[in-house]
């Protein structure tokens, strides 16, 4: 049996050409990468989820505490929605949802997603969902514990992707100091990690991908399934990770 990777994603690991798929669906990359490697991937991850929902979710899911007895390597497959434009507060964009009555959270919504577009574009991509400095900050407290928890256990990530996004107006100002920043401490912390714009940036930018500009056809998936496996090939069969 092949080694169990655990998974830690944004919506880019579950979403295909159509929209969310079910995290067993062959196709997503973390399945294509496992199954390149002989071995199976389980899929921790959540729409807009960025390095400090990682580290939430190490630290308050029991199920992942459940599943680190028997991974045989972790991806940090996290960093391209934090990235992306947030001219609201983070705070105040996603409490959006608890507005009430209903009827005023929706055309509170609305009026914002209209907006957003036009206001990403006027504020020069800034502020970012997560700055670059928190993105790396949750990374290395995530790593570090991980490696306390687990010593042996290989740990791998990537570079933020790239987007046309029309719901961002199509900036991404914040990418490249955030994938500066995050290589400098992948070679610093010892994490390999995926150079996803090199990968499967053109899918993207080309318009390959999922018509919100942002997401992965199939043909992405693949790719970066098998860049993946690549990155993950010296990670030994199940069990023989301490």
């Amino acid at each position: 049996m092949g080694p169990r990777l655990l998974v830690f994603g944004d919506s880019l690991s579950f979403h295909g050409p159509e929209g969310p798929c079910a995290a067993d669906e062959p196709r997503l990359w973390p399945n294509v990468a496992a199954a390149a490697v002989d071995g199976t991937a389980e899929l921790v991850a959540g729409i807009g989820w960025t390095a400090r929902d990682v580290w939430w979710s190490l630290t308050g899911d029991p199920r992942v505490w459940a599943d680190l007895h028997h991974a045989d390597a972790v991806v940090l497959a996290i960093g391209s929605m934090d990235t992306l434009p947030s001219p609201l507060p983070t705070y105040l964009r996603t409490g959006l949802k608890y507005l009430r009555p209903d009827p005023v959270r929706r055309v509170v919504r609305k009026a914002y997603l209209s907006a957003q577009p036009r206001l990403s574009v006027a504020f020069r991509g800034r502020p970012a969902v997560l700055p670059a400095k928190l993105t790396v900050q949750y990374l290395d407290t995530a790593v570090g514990a991980l490696r306390v928890l687990r010593p042996e256990l290989p740990i791998y990530g990537w570079l933020p992707s790239v987007h046309r996004a029309a719901a961002y107006g199509g900036v991404h100002t914040a990418r490249p100091a955030a994938a500066a920043a995050m290589a400098a401490w992948g070679e610093r912390a010892r994490v390999p990690l995926l150079d996803l714009e090199a990968v499967v940036g053109e899918h993207v930018l080309s318009g390959e991908g999922n018509p919100d500009g942002m997401h992965w056809g199939w043909k992405g998936h693949a790719a970066v399934g098998e860049a993946m496996s690549v990155l993950l090939a010296p990670v030994p069969a199940s069990g023989h990770v301490g």
